[in-house]
């Protein structure tokens, strides 16, 4: 089972309470343009910070199949003959290196990043990939 971890679900919603705290300063100070940039930043830093405290869990495994989080909150069950391909894409910019894993089914493509799976892409595809077999 990969979760997010907690701390960067406090860190979001640490983030959206700062942009609120913002709006309301800029509100009170007459700057109107402050809070059309405030509001949406609160809203969506929120609503980030409150899917990882409602779904941490975001990839599990077990011998059927895997579970998926599929839209905001829902989940989505993969039995294991329906993956059809499980990759890690790296790429290079700016100095940076990072990774995500690419899950590709039937239907969809579930892609994950390191900040969702609480753990290294390339360990869990190598888990994932142990387990299906």
């Amino acid at each position: 089972m990969w979760r997010v971890r907690r701390e960067l679900a406090v860190f979001k919603i640490l983030g959206a309470l700062a942009c609120a705290g913002l709006g309301v300063y800029w509100w009170a100070e007459g700057d109107f343009r402050g809070v059309v940039l405030a509001v949406p930043a609160t809203l969506l830093v929120g609503g980030m910070g409150l899917r990882d405290l409602l779904v941490p869990v975001r990839l599990a495994a077990d011998e059927s199949g895997i579970t998926v989080v599929h839209g905001f909150a829902g989940r989505r069950h993969v039995p294991w003959e329906k993956i059809w391909d499980i990759k890690v894409d790296v790429r290079r910019r700016w100095g940076l290196r990072t990774e995500m894993l690419e899950i590709d089914t039937e239907d969809n493509l579930h892609i994950f990043s390191a900040h969702e799976l609480g753990a290294s892409p390339t360990e869990v595809a190598a888990a994932l990939r142990r387990r299906g077999t």
